[in-house]
């Protein structure tokens, strides 16, 4: 499953000559009137999922998002790669409703967060296949200084919990991007030691094992702390510029 989590604030403020209100038409002297609040900063998760893993940490990373004042989330997805007799023999369940994203709507957004299952130590090739669509962007560096993270699910504990945020990190950087990792600031979770556990510095993270295990409840937390965490940087970096 791949997973991008983008945020989108709107621009701090409207010129007065196309207020919806009309405040703006006031010539005589400052408007004693409140000026609108200001519109919700959009965030959207784009996901691929095979299993289910990293579509339920996206799910925290929403709403942990949304969490942060001013922040709308929404969920998008990346395209298939392999046919669906294919994924039948992978007994690979249905698609999530949410939309398919294109590259161009990465540019639109003033910070991401990417998520992917690992496949030998490495994002999952459909999620390659999107960034390889990007191209375009790349070329004019459209994604350039914008905040990006990373979350992940691995089959196992030695799979990638650190070796998968860390080679996906090459795509941020030819893009210029701004990588944002959560560090040590989740906390005591970070050094939970009685349970299984993913997750690193780098991002939120789950283990999949065969495909029965799902995310912890300090895997969700996690997540959720994550999505928060860089929405929250995403609005400084916004309203600073």
């Amino acid at each position: 499953m791949s997973v991008v989590l983008v945020f989108n604030p709107a621009s701090a403020s409207a010129s007065s000559s196309s207020s919806p209100t009309g405040y703006g038409s006031l010539q005589s002297g400052p408007s004693l009137l409140p000026p609108p609040p200001p519109p919700p900063l959009p965030s959207s998760s784009c996901y691929y999922s095979m299993y289910g893993h990293v579509e339920r940490l996206a799910e925290e990373i929403k709403k942990g998002a949304a969490s942060v004042e001013g922040v709308e989330a929404k969920l998008w997805q990346v395209s298939e790669t392999l046919p669906d007799e294919v994924l039948a023999k992978m007994n690979a369940p249905p698609k999530g409703d949410a939309p398919v994203i294109t590259p161009n709507e990465l540019a639109e957004a003033d910070g991401l967060i990417f998520g992917f299952p690992t496949r030998f130590g490495m994002m999952a090739a459909q999620f390659k296949a999107f960034l390889d669509s990007t191209g375009g962007l790349w070329k004019t560096q459209q994604l350039a200084g914008k905040p990006a993270g990373i979350f992940y699910s691995t089959g196992s504990q030695g799979g990638g919990q650190e070796t998968t945020a860390l080679t996906a990190i090459t795509q941020l950087v030819h893009h210029g991007m701004i990588f944002v990792p959560i560090g040590y600031t989740f906390g005591a979770g970070m050094f939970e030691m009685e349970k299984v556990k993913g997750g690193s510095p780098y991002g939120a993270g789950t283990f999949a094992g065969d495909g029965s295990r799902q995310p912890s409840e300090l895997e969700l937390e996690q997540a959720f702390y994550q999505g928060k965490y860089i929405a929250g940087i995403a609005k400084k970096l916004k309203g600073s510029a």
